[in-house]
Order: C-alpha cells, then sequence, then structure tokens
C-alpha cells in the first residue's frame, strides 16, 4: 500500500509539471489497479541467442523498477541504440507514460550471473476512460489520441504480442 500513495505522489508531481489539474490523474489512479511481476534471468552462457524480456514500452500509468542483486540487464533505445543501463543500489528507475513517454527497454540476460528485479506497476482503475487530459486540451494544443476504456485498452494491449513499442499508435487523431 505505501509503494501505491509512493506512485500516485510521483503522478501528481507529474501532473504539476505539466500543469494539468491533479484531479485528472486522482480520477484515474486513486482507486487504480497495483500489480507487481517478479523476473528471474537466469545466466546464461551465450546471451546474445536469448532474450530476457522482448523490446517494449510500458502501457501503465507509472512503473517502479528495484533491481535486486545489481546485475546489469535493463537497456534503453536510444536514437536506434541499445544502451545497457547500470544498477544503482537502493534506486529506482521510473518509466512513466504520456506527455512523459514510455522509454522502449528489454532486459537481456547475464552469461554468468542471473539476474533478479522486481517491477510494480499502477494502472488506471477499471471503469474509467483514459485519454488526453482535459486540463491539457486547449486550442493551440488539441488532443492527439482519442479516449477509450481502461476495459478496451487493456483488452488490446494484451491481445498483441509484445513486440511493438507502443499500443497507443492505434488510437492517435
Amino acid at each position: 500500500m505505501e509503494l501505491k500513495k509512493i506512485a500516485i505522489q510521483t503522478l501528481l508531481y507529474i501532473a504539476k509539471a505539466l500543469k494539468m489539474e491533479t484531479k485528472d490523474m486522482m480520477v484515474l489512479f486513486n482507486e487504480g489497479m497495483q500489480s507487481m511481476r517478479i523476473n528471474y534471468y537466469p545466466p546464461c552462457p551465450q546471451p546474445e541467442q536469448v532474450i530476457g524480456l522482448t523490446q517494449h514500452s510500458d502501457a501503465d500509468g507509472i512503473t517502479f523498477l528495484l533491481e535486486l542483486n545489481e546485475v546489469e540487464g535493463l537497456q534503453i533505445k536510444k536514437d536506434g541504440i541499445w544502451i545497457p543501463i547500470k544498477p544503482l543500489p537502493d534506486a529506482f528507475i521510473i518509466v512513466t507514460n504520456g506527455q512523459y513517454k514510455s522509454i522502449e527497454h528489454r532486459a537481456v540476460v547475464n552469461s554468468k550471473k542471473e539476474r533478479l528485479s522486481i517491477a510494480t506497476f499502477l494502472n488506471p482503475k477499471l471503469d474509467c476512460e483514459i485519454g488526453p487530459a482535459p486540463s491539457l486540451i486547449t486550442s493551440e494544443t488539441p488532443p492527439k489520441y482519442t479516449r477509450v476504456t481502461v476495459v478496451d485498452f487493456f483488452k488490446n494491449l494484451f491481445s498483441t504480442e509484445l513486440k511493438r513499442k507502443s499500443n497507443l499508435v492505434q488510437y492517435y487523431i
């Protein structure tokens, strides 16, 4: 429950930085779904022949990733090049969705050491619609995405393979 409070507080800070009404975030996430994934990547003598987790962008509101044993494996894509991210002890990597772009990332395996991580996700509540925050829409900044129910968004997301950067492309106006 504490991590959910931290996630919501972080989203509220993001809203303030974007000059959004904080209620736009609260409506979506205050009663949102929290989930967790524990990742175990065993060592592989030929790591270049396997992938731990295929490239993707997270589709949730915010992700906190805790890398437990400081073994490299997280990579982000920048300008078409995969860059390894060194784990920082006691640090969280935050990946957000929306105006702050969710960065494309993947996990690779290590040839000698196992890698452990825990990812927690905060998603909007199921009975909401998602789309551009009303407080961000003006005549100068019209909506870039159509509105969609959270249920339909996740049905579509989970019915496709995790091979493309973003599920959002289909909602672009």
